[in-house]
């Protein structure tokens, strides 16, 4: 039997959410980098004993609170999910370990056993964003679907989206009459694939 990606996808409001990055080298920057291109308001501190110049830019020009220093536990106080990117493989697995124990959620740069979520390939244009999972396998392969839909989705879909918001607030009808009307006004946006008849 084909194993199959039995991942949940969830859209976290993380300007809502206290997230925790530990580790300024360049694991902590790429993950950051990822996680404020795709929320530039992401509620973030991040800790470590030193910090690239450009995460010390990047945490500046998004509010992100830096603590220079060593982990510890008590960083976790408050804290939503917990993001280990260092690259001491010892000090990754203590965070997991209190992360656990403070029932958080973590996420355990390059090793997938100990993570709780992934930081997958996202699509953002506009209101639309898409999230790509190849369930911890291949980042690469994550990376091409990314660059393939960035290319098929149209520029102007967020007013498309737009539009359509303001129609179905006008749509008169009970929910079912409501969802039929949506239904075939956006049926031009699936392509039909030809038959081989």
């Amino acid at each position: 039997m084909e194993e199959r990606n039995e991942l949940y996808p969830v859209f976290l409001k993380v300007n809502k959410l206290n997230i925790l990055v530990v580790g300024g080298g360049n694991v902590g920057h790429e993950k950051l980098h990822f996680l404020f291109k795709s929320s530039p308001n992401a509620q973030v501190e991040i800790v470590a004993k030193w910090f690239l110049p450009e995460t010390e830019e990047l945490a500046k020009k998004h509010g992100a609170k830096l603590i220079k220093g060593r982990y510890k536990r008590k960083y976790l106080r408050k804290k939503h999910f917990v993001i280990a990117a260092t690259n001491d493989a010892k000090l990754n697995k203590r965070v997991h370990r209190h992360a656990k124990k403070s029932f958080l959620l973590a996420n355990i740069a390059d090793t997938p056993e100990l993570c709780d979520f992934y930081m997958g390939g996202i699509v953002n244009k506009g209101h639309v964003k898409i999230a790509i999972s190849t369930n911890g396998k291949s980042p690469t392969t994550a990376k091409r679907l990314r660059q393939f839909f960035e290319e098929v989705i149209p520029e102007n879909v967020s007013q498309m989206i737009e539009n359509l918001n303001e129609y179905r607030k006008s749509i008169k009808g009970d929910f079912e009459a409501k969802v039929e009307q949506m239904n075939t006004i956006t049926e031009s946006l699936i392509v039909k694939k030809e038959s081989d008849d």
